[in-house]
């Protein structure tokens, strides 16, 4: 069970958050090209409210925008929601970085060694369809209901798609390329470092895009592991209270963050590889 030192930590935290995104929100002007992005979701939350209004659904099915957003500023303001951000961003950050690094190392090997994708392929590919729920109890039995089995199944959910991209663009790389490198005598690390990687490099990026979009998923399992902070733990909090306003508040956050960290991926993959 959360302290009340826990408690407070994670608000300090969340509030550190907050005051982050304020200082480092970019301020420069908006292409018209990019608003694009914004039209269908707004349009889909006219309709929200004009459905509502319209009593095709009572306020106990589906809460108002208004409601929704009135119960989130009045989280926000409080702190509340400034603590299950950042728990639940830090689960995230934690499970991203531990899974792609063992689908990074994993897809390398399989790529690389035909012995080893004989081995292990077969293995992972069954894993990869057990669904995020099915762990749970298992890893409360290994792990118990702290971090540990939380930060181990989001990072799960982000191993399967580096893996099996990396894996697979490490495979497909051009026979012609690597006869070139034989040519030559590269180093084994020199090939690596300056053929290999590079040509799977795009689809590396891809699986990452997809890792970081998963965990956002099994954050959300992960957060029933008797958690008592988190956006996981507020949707499952609000269908307890029976408030749909925190229910479809959470998410919607969910989205936000899914969408927010997707972007940054994209970024990253225009940087390195030059992608439009």
């Amino acid at each position: 069970m959360a302290t009340v030192e826990d408690h407070d930590g994670a608000t300090a935290t969340g509030e550190r958050l907050a005051a982050w995104l304020r200082d480092h929100t970019p301020t420069t002007p908006v292409s018209p090209r990019s608003v694009l992005g914004f039209v269908v979701p707004g349009l889909l939350v006219v309709c929200w409210h004009f459905l509502v209004a319209g009593g095709v659904f009572q306020p106990h099915q589906l809460p108002a925008p208004a409601t929704v957003l009135t119960t989130f500023v009045a989280m926000g303001a409080s702190g509340e929601l400034w603590g299950h951000l950042s728990v639940t961003i830090q689960r995230v950050a934690f499970g991203v970085l531990f899974g792609v690094s063992a689908g990074i190392l994993f897809g390398t090997l399989t790529g690389l060694f035909g012995l080893a994708n004989d081995l292990l392929d077969p293995l992972l590919q069954s894993l990869k369809n057990i669904p995020s729920l099915a762990w749970v109890p298992l890893f409360l039995l290994w792990f118990g209901i702290g971090e540990s089995a939380k930060v181990t199944l989001i990072a799960l959910g982000a191993f399967f798609p580096v893996y099996l991209n990396l894996s697979t663009g490490i495979q497909g790389i051009d026979e012609d390329l690597l006869e070139v490198v034989e040519v030559y005598d590269v180093g084994r690390l020199e090939t690596l470092r300056r053929v290999i990687f590079p040509a799977a490099l795009p689809s590396l990026l891809v699986g990452v895009r997809g890792g970081v979009g998963l965990a956002w998923m099994f954050v959300v399992a992960a957060e029933l592991i008797a958690a008592s902070q988190g956006l996981g733990f507020l949707l499952s909090d609000g269908r307890v209270l029976a408030r749909p306003d925190i229910i479809v508040g959470s998410i919607l956050l969910f989205a936000f963050l899914g969408n927010l960290s997707d972007i940054g991926v994209k970024a990253l993959q225009k940087r390195l590889v030059y992608w439009g």
